[in-house]
């Protein structure tokens, strides 16, 4: 009788929970704008009552040297997308050390308000040499993060910095969902994945995932988010390179063009060859690397991002061991060097790519492609003047 009773109330708790999951939820969907201000109320109540456990792991956040000191003149720092736990750029850091770049990490608590992040990248800047150049390389949400920082903080456009120190030589964008990502909305899978133990002797705790936000970051990456709109707002300042790279999954088959153009030369419709070969980009557009699609990866207002064949984490991170080189890293490590007169502090030399040249430019040399061009092009961003 006992154990019956206690089984009902077990079962009636678990569908009351559920319940009220399903009511927050619905909620949530419809009120992101009303969630989001009581997901920063209660970080902010937290930060009052627990200042101490809430504050940034120092141990762990903020910059940290990854490879030191380099020979180059300029510097690398990266920058991580959501609930990372550290190891997206294990395969990155060996090829630029070799290369003579000193390289840095950014750690931050990702799941706060990206805005929130941005700020308190401006916090750690001081932390670095501010007569040496910073390219910025940023993997998902974290290309987010330096946008904000960039246009908002270090280079607003129209007004004076808000962040003294070293000057930003470029940044890099990888997979970054700059009209946002629908796997925002699984964040609390992700989290278990960064809290969990790790190599890096992180260990799980309440106040260690409360402290890496309460969820804002989830809200702030929804397509047509009110952060994503003010961002998407800003104009790119002029004098600092981006690029963006994006990943497909989806790659037409050769054998599937081949199969068109028989099909085409038999029915004499090359009409009906463009239009299915059109259909499966239309799908790999939409996949894009499996979390950001396409049109997301690319800057709002500016060129198509340059396309390689990876997933998400593919295009800079092997799954295996024995995995091919990721087919971003060349492409990361050739923009530097293309950057290198700026990052170096040397006068650029005769037929060098200065500033605005870079802005949004790629080089048909770095491979991959362009969605449906299939080559890369140098169009450039629309950009304000100072």
């Amino acid at each position: 009788m006992v154990f019956s009773r206690w089984r009902r109330v077990l079962i009636i708790g678990l569908v009351a929970a559920l319940g009220l999951a399903a009511i927050w939820t619905w909620w949530a969907e419809d009120h992101p704008r009303e969630e989001r201000r009581l997901r920063v109320l209660v970080h902010d109540r937290l930060d009052q009552w627990f200042p101490n456990q809430m504050a940034p792991d120092q141990t762990w956040h903020g910059i940290h040297p990854r490879a030191m000191p380099g020979t180059r003149g300029g510097a690398v720092l990266l920058v991580h997308g959501l609930d990372e736990p550290g190891t997206i750029w294990d395969d990155l850091v060996p090829v630029l050390a070799s290369a003579g770049y000193p390289v840095l990490e950014f750690r931050y608590p990702n799941d706060q308000g990206i805005d929130r992040s941005a700020d308190y990248l401006a916090q750690s800047w001081s932390a670095l040499d501010a007569k040496q150049p910073v390219a910025l390389i940023g993997h998902s949400m974290g290309g987010l993060v330096i946008r904000d920082f960039v246009t908002r903080l270090s280079n607003p456009v129209g007004e004076g910095a808000r962040v003294q120190g070293a000057p930003v030589a470029g940044v890099i964008l990888v997979g970054a969902p700059n009209l946002g990502s629908e796997w925002a909305r699984l964040r609390v899978w992700l989290e278990l994945r960064d809290q969990f133990p790790t190599t890096q002797g992180r260990r799980y705790s309440l106040f260690a995932a409360l402290r890496d936000g309460t969820g804002e970051a989830k809200i702030d990456l929804r397509p047509g988010s009110d952060f994503l709109t003010d961002l998407n707002a800003r104009t790119w300042p002029p004098s600092v390179p981006i690029l963006a790279i994006a990943g497909r999954l989806l790659e037409s088959p050769a054998k599937l063009a081949e199969g068109l153009s028989a099909a085409a030369a038999e029915t004499g419709s090359v009409e009906l060859k463009d239009r299915l070969l059109d259909w499966w980009s239309g799908i790999g557009e939409g996949v894009g690397d499996g979390v950001v699609t396409l049109e997301s990866a690319g800057l709002p207002g500016g060129p198509p991002p340059l396309v390689l064949s990876a997933s998400h984490r593919g295009m800079v991170a092997r799954l295996l061991v024995g995995d091919p080189e990721p087919p971003a890293i060349p492409v990361i490590l050739r923009t530097l060097n293309g950057w290198d007169p700026l990052a170096s502090g040397r006068p650029e030399e005769e037929g060098a790519a200065g500033p605005a040249d870079n802005i949004g430019a790629v080089s048909s040399t770095i491979g991959g492609t362009l969605p449906r061009e299939g080559k890369a092009t140098s169009q450039r961003l629309p950009l304000q003047q100072e």
